[in-house]
């Protein structure tokens, strides 16, 4: 465990590891697919889950990730731990970076000319070790390159089936954590859950019926604060937008209908992407929630959007990155339409007419994303070689229907271990083979742009940036895009101090909105909202009418829009409203949203001030 000070919030659940506040900065800014980071006290956890990791740290899973570190030979050659006194950036970071990205400690096998025949040797070991109780040994296997869902060609089926035979409930959580599938058959035609529940292993097979929907479970719950029942047969809700308004418009039902003609394969990377981007703004909430406001204005340690995982294209890279630009509105969109679809799916329900059009999708996108400037916290994107096939017939068959699992979600390497989820509908083997073109096609933004009714959208401002200037703050003169038309650009900027001072108050009234959503003291919303309110006007009115810079006049944008749907969804909570009753736990949600693309836009301005003053 990687500990520079006591009592940890934190885990990295698929190191087995607890972690203090710095080192979280840092395991964020890897990505899930290094470490799945959860706070201790502010996140759900399913208590088998909890338990795990609470085993693997006890029983010392960090030497797994540090053996070559406990030899003394390595003090002579230099290499040592990082320092408690030692800053974040670089030397923790670095170090961080090593140990869980680059595994440069994880104890080495001699070399061997086949690779396959050694990752085949581990996965048959851990096909023999999950039916003990010993989780350090298996999670050692699974770092050296065991797979999860090996298939043993002897036994006839996997780990999981051989762990739900056992009842090893702990070691079924381990393996689901690195991929494993529930649904996986095997060669009788049996599932894990099948078996727990032959074995009278109750909890374990209800708690692989939680992990098989894991993904829909998430989203939903993100909105609504709610998970299907699975015990009485219910595997799906599909939250309801308390304004459907968005649902009604002409951009919302294409985007839809394109959503709807992905092929199975597409849409499970569109609703993995999406449940990491539900885990990083949820994952952010908590901790501006959770951080010194101070800190949290002068360090870089808001991860602004999802990190680049190398198993993936660089077209899923950038499209899964450019989900951190929807707002709180338009992102609760995107993620009942897959809910919708994810349950239109597992129940087989055809759509007339559907065939896939991936590559329109992808030129819709880029039209639409041709005119917008990048944003201070966006990456640079790499543009992407056209190596695509307009033959895309794998998205036609229906036959040989089968309930696909776990397997087809997860990263290739078992050393960068998946984040859990799984989907039940039927896959097309043809769309397996299909595989590497549709990679390179799922870019799953922006067609989820959607606009209020007061938003014509074959307005010449259908492109997010557009539509973005008509969500803007109604009446605060200070919003660029208010300013009058022949006013000249201004390249004046405010001090670097008075920014930082106004988003360290930003900030202070953030958490007390963040704590109210946490003791659920909804009748502090209102007042909360309203102190954002004065906070953002003030924020806003030190920066010229109409900013030359492109970034700050986005991310004022972004800063007064985020405030005026701030207060739109505090209001939801007075009582007496005419029209259907509010869901408490979704105007919860989007107020949390709302709370951090605020913060998100201070803190922007904070950067870019600070850059453009020092030059």
């Amino acid at each position: 465990m990687l500990l520079f000070f006591p009592d940890p919030s934190w885990a990295s659940v698929n190191r087995g590891t607890f972690i203090c506040d710095e080192c979280c900065s840092v395991h964020r800014s890897l990505g899930r697919h290094i470490s799945q980071v959860r706070h201790l006290k502010h996140t759900p956890w399913p208590p088998t889950l909890l338990q795990m990791v609470e085993t693997l740290y006890n029983n010392g899973a960090n030497s797994i990730w540090e053996h070559s570190l406990l030899d003394p030979a390595s003090i002579m050659s230099g290499r040592r731990k990082a320092n408690p006194q030692d800053k974040v950036h670089p030397n923790k970071a670095e170090f961080i970076r090593a140990k869980y990205q680059m595994l440069a400690f994880v104890h080495r096998l001699p070399c061997r000319d086949d690779d396959s025949v050694t990752a085949k040797d581990l996965s048959k070991q851990l096909h023999s070790s999950v039916r003990t109780g010993n989780l350090e040994t298996c999670l050692r296997l699974l770092s050296l390159g065991a797979q999860a869902n090996f298939f043993h060609p002897e036994k006839g089926n996997t780990p999981l089936h051989v762990a739900s035979k056992a009842g090893q409930i702990l070691q079924a959580e381990l393996l689901a954590v690195y991929g494993a599938d529930p649904g996986t058959q095997d060669s009788s035609g049996k599932t894990p859950v099948d078996y727990a529940r032959q074995g009278g292993h109750h909890e374990l097979a209800e708690r692989l019926v939680e992990i098989q929907y894991e993904l829909t479970d998430r989203l939903a719950f993100y909105l609504c604060g709610r998970k299907p029942d699975h015990k009485n047969g219910q595997h799906f809700i599909i939250p309801q937008m308390a304004d459907s308004s968005l649902d009604l418009s002409e951009l919302a039902k294409a985007a839809k209908k394109k959503l709807q003609s992905l092929s199975n394969h597409l849409f499970e990377e569109l609703a993995m992407d999406v449940y990491d981007e539900v885990d990083r703004r949820e994952t952010d909430a908590v901790w501006l929630a959770t951080q010194n406001h101070s800190t949290l204005v002068t360090e870089t340690t808001v991860v602004p959007f999802l990190p680049v995982n190398p198993e993936y294209s660089s077209t899923r890279n950038q499209g899964r990155q450019k989900l951190a630009r929807f707002n709180a509105h338009e992102f609760a969109t995107l993620v009942i339409d897959i809910l919708s679809d994810a349950k239109r799916r597992q129940q087989g329900s055809p759509l007339s007419g559907s065939k896939d059009n991936v590559e329109l999708i992808l030129k819709t996108i880029s039209n639409q994303h041709s005119v917008e400037s990048q944003d201070n916290d966006q990456p640079d994107y790499d543009s992407v070689a056209s190596d695509e096939d307009t033959d895309l017939e794998a998205t036609a068959s229906k036959a040989n229907r089968q309930k696909i699992g776990r397997s087809a979600l997860v990263t290739s390497s078992s050393s960068l271990p998946s984040f859990p989820s799984t989907l039940s509908w039927s896959r097309d083997e043809s769309t397996r083979r299909a595989s590497r073109l549709e990679k390179q096609n799922s870019t799953p933004e922006s067609d989820y742009d959607n606009t209020p009714n007061d938003t014509d959208p074959d307005d010449t401002g259908s492109s997010r940036k557009g539509r973005q200037r008509s969500m803007v703050w109604q009446g605060d003169g200070s919003v660029p895009d208010t300013a009058e038309p022949h006013t000249a650009p201004s390249p004046i900027l405010p001090s670097t101090e008075d920014v930082i001072r106004k988003t360290e108050q930003i900030t202070k009234n953030i958490q007390e909105l963040l704590r109210a959503a946490q003791e659920n003291k909804h009748d502090s919303y209102i007042p909360c909202s309203e102190r954002i309110h004065v906070a953002v006007t003030e924020m806003a009115a030190l920066f010229p009418k109409k900013p030359k810079s492109d970034t700050v006049r986005t991310s004022l944008r972004l800063l007064t829009s985020s405030a005026y749907r701030l207060q739109s969804e505090c209001k939801k909570t007075l009582p007496g409203d005419p029209g259907p009753p509010t869901d408490i736990q979704l105007v919860t949600q989007q107020v949390i949203q709302c709370a951090y693309d605020i913060a998100k836009a201070a803190k922007q301005l904070v950067t870019i001030t600070t850059k453009e003053n020092n030059n």
